[in-house]
């Protein structure tokens, strides 16, 4: 009897192996195309003539993360939804979830258009730079800032995908987006030599496309908004929880893009040169991140389909595989770092000053992946199981830590420094979400353990 139960569950963890990586490899694929955005706009300004070009660009590329990661909430609370109620069968509640965020992306995106003036030039006056940087920037952002309510309905689109479990279709998706921001950034830089008009124009005209293509797929599932009723879309209750999880996971986005806001302004206060560095840097772990956030979404997916069908032993299986996995992906990064960290550097700039600096910092980069996948996959399951206040408290004892260490350490050791505070960051999001482990399962299975 106890081998039958051994093999039982070994054939179950074998199951969820294989749900997961068919989950995984996809989004993980998905992920990779999602920085190429930044990461093409970096490469092509790291050619433009002095460093002035790729600062402005990263500057603005900060401004952008910290706008459209702030409102991260948009795809990681539609997915939360989406799948507890794709896990529970229950289409009618499932598409209202998405029509909520779809009209809360149009409305924000509008407002940015209508402040975005006052927006980019404070929001770059906060993040200092030298006059011909900032000039960059401001191009750069003047631009780009028309496609912002298409970003925003993107993340919902994307957030659908994931909580609905299609993962192949988001991939097509952010490769359709990233191959019409290469096709039209090389063009525009290389063709028409644009500088960094042309890099912006093209993630612009990137964006929309694929705004307008993600829709079209989503009205060929049944979501279309002929089949949104406006008393369920504004039903009181439904709209307090939904304001209430969307408030958290802001505020925890915002104690993340404070992070990173911190972390290139304290750079760019040492000088254009370790800005541009760290801008390179950067580029190596959000691509780390994006990848290992493909484990992450998947565990968002599995996990809420897992809490709204009320399964509390496939919910542990789903963590086992997905933590295991994770490891392996990220300590493969680490050692492609590792070993061609400095080639990779140079396919950013051919500036040598540039290069060297960004080689003297590598080795905090190569430590990154190992040290971050547990809060990139613990964020995945807090939002799986839409557990928005414990991803706030973590996200703002985090964040005080890191404060404090950057001066500390920054003032100490220099940009070596602000390197080890955001290890320290990244090791403080793992450790505070861990610990809140245990009570989620308990109050997510909840009622499973009444009905027993």
């Amino acid at each position: 009897m106890e081998e039958d139960a051994s093999e039982v569950r070994t054939g179950r963890m074998s199951y969820w192996y294989r749900r997961l990586l068919l989950l995984a490899v996809p989004l993980i694929l998905s992920n990779l195309t999602q920085p190429l955005l930044s990461t093409v706009d970096a490469i092509l300004s790291g050619h433009l003539p002095g460093p002035a070009a790729l600062g402005g660009v990263a500057l603005a590329g900060t401004f952008f993360n910290t706008i459209y990661w702030t409102f991260g909430f948009l795809r990681m609370a539609t997915t939360g939804l989406v799948a507890q109620a794709h896990g529970a069968g229950e289409h009618d509640r499932l598409l209202h979830h998405f029509g909520r965020a779809f009209v809360t992306a149009l409305l924000i995106g509008t407002a940015i258009l209508l402040v975005r003036k006052p927006l980019i030039s404070i929001s770059l006056g906060l993040l200092g730079a030298g006059p011909e940087v900032h000039a960059n920037a401001q191009i750069y952002c003047g631009i780009r800032i028309w496609s912002a309510p298409a970003a925003l309905i993107n993340y919902t689109v994307l957030g659908y995908l994931l909580g609905t479990q299609r993962a192949r279709t988001a991939l097509v998706l952010q490769a359709f987006i990233n191959l019409v921001n290469v096709g039209f950034a090389l063009f525009l830089v290389l063709y028409l030599h644009w500088g960094v008009a042309g890099i912006a124009t093209a993630t612009f005209f990137a964006e929309w496309s694929g705004c307008l293509l993600g829709l079209g797929i989503l009205a060929t599932s049944g979501i279309h908004f002929l089949r949104f009723r406006i008393r369920e879309l504004t039903n009181r209750h439904t709209l307090l929880h939904l304001f209430s999880l969307n408030r958290d996971i802001f505020l925890r986005t915002l104690g993340l893009v404070a992070a990173y806001a911190w972390f290139t302004r304290t750079g760019a206060r040492t000088g254009d040169a370790v800005l541009a560095a760290n801008a390179v840097l950067l580029n190596f772990q959000m691509i780390a991140a994006y990848g290992l956030d493909g484990f992450a979404n998947a565990a968002e997916a599995l996990v809420g389909e897992s809490v709204g069908a009320r399964r509390q032993g496939d919910y542990r299986s789903i963590l086992r595989a997905v933590a295991f996995s994770a490891l392996i992906v990220a300590a493969i990064i680490s050692l492609v770092y590792c070993v061609f960290g400095v080639q990779i550097i140079a396919l950013f700039t051919n500036q040598q000053t540039i290069r060297a600096l960004a080689s003297q910092f590598l080795p905090w980069v190569i430590l990154l992946p190992i040290v971050s996948v547990w809060s990139f996959l613990l964020d995945g399951i807090f939002i799986g199981a839409t557990r928005g206040a414990d991803l706030r408290d973590s996200m703002f004892i985090s964040f005080l830590g890191f404060l404090g260490l950057s001066l500390l350490l920054g003032h100490a050791f220099g940009n070596h420094g602000l390197w080890a505070a955001m290890l320290a960051f990244m090791t403080l999001r793992g450790v505070t979400l861990a610990v809140r482990l245990p009570r989620l399962e308990k109050e997510a299975f909840a009622l499973v353990h009444a009905s027993i």
